[in-house]
């Protein structure tokens, strides 16, 4: 297995706690200079940001020295240059650590705050929070919760170390429990193991279980039920990792998680600012051995689901 090549450090500090970008120039194309292959490769920039950042010495070389607006391009070359965030509404709940030491940080994420930083949310993600609260530009993420869910994330402290607990979840060693508020059916059969195949389109916001070998295994148990109210609150135990695996096989079952904005329909979007009714999923539960210090962990997440807890402040909305 061909080993890939580590990326260069980059000559930029981080800022708000989001790193630079970086572009290595391809081979081939016809491009005359770096600024004429960065305004094709940035055509939805603002009209003229590319040429105002080469302007003002924003795009810098592997050296951290400004590249000029008529430098020569040449193929595998990297440049660097920080992207104007955007104007982001900030999630007003905060991120807690639930674990820290030399190696990893494991945080228990809000509902609506992204992991990483990815399309429109920057700054407000967990990533970028961490880093700066705590001070750990090197702070990476070995893997993520979708933005809508709550709960346990693991992050690593040094680079050369991130493999290592990457590989961890790449090979199923970690044992994730998540808690769910749905309807509840007393005619479904659990607890039950399903299985099925899950599909993903890119631009295509719901997930979709197609015919074939099944990819995505998750069991499914009633922790307890009421009757007042007709809630069910759910044990799940995913085997897999599929993109929205756990939305979609509770949808699946016919109990859809409350406040689901995608399963079993496309809502309208929710306003920016409407924190009201998230997503009642919550990563509860995260266990394994750590493959650098060999210690044996279980933590738990200190979140509850309000649909649950205040089944009244729910329905009505309140924030």
């Amino acid at each position: 297995m061909r080993r890939r090549t580590p990326a260069p450090p980059a000559p930029l500090p981080q800022r708000d706690g989001v790193d630079a970008v970086r572009v290595r120039l391809p081979s081939g194309g016809e491009w005359a200079t770096v600024r004429e292959h960065l305004v094709e490769r940035l055509s939805g920039a603002p009209q003229g940001a590319v040429e105002a950042m080469f302007r003002a010495g924003l795009v810098v070389g592997a050296d951290g020295r400004a590249v000029a607006p008529d430098a020569p391009y040449r193929p595998g070359m990297s440049v660097w240059f920080h992207r104007e965030l955007p104007a982001e509404e900030p999630v007003p709940f905060p991120v807690e650590v639930v674990y820290r030491d030399a190696h990893i940080v494991v945080a228990d994420k809000p509902h609506f705050l992204a992991t990483t930083p990815r399309g429109a949310h920057v700054a407000e993600t967990a990533l970028a929070r961490l880093r700066r609260d705590l001070g750990i530009p090197a702070l990476t993420a070995a893997h993520r919760l979708d933005r809508l869910t709550a709960g346990l994330v693991l992050f690593t402290v040094r680079p050369e170390e991130r493999g290592a607990y990457q590989t961890l979840f790449r090979d199923r060693r970690v044992r994730k429990e998540y808690e769910a508020v749905a309807p509840y059916d007393p005619s479904l059969d659990l607890p039950r193991t399903v299985r099925s195949r899950i599909v993903k389109e890119r631009g295509v916001l719901a997930a979709r279980e197609v015919e074939g070998e099944p990819n995505a295994v998750t069991q499914v148990e009633l922790a307890e039920h009421r009757e007042r109210d007709g809630l069910g609150r759910y044990r799940l135990l995913p085997g897999t990792g599929q993109t929205h695996q756990l939305r979609v096989h509770l949808n699946a079952l016919g109990v859809p998680i409350l406040g689901d904005p995608l399963y079993p329909e496309v809502a309208a979007p929710v306003p920016a600012g409407d924190f009201r009714r998230p997503l009642q999923l919550l990563a509860r539960r995260l266990e394994f051995t750590d493959p650098v210090t060999g210690v044996e962990h279980a933590l738990v997440s200190g979140r509850t689901l309000r649909a649950w807890t205040d089944p009244a402040g729910w329905a009505g909305g309140a924030p």
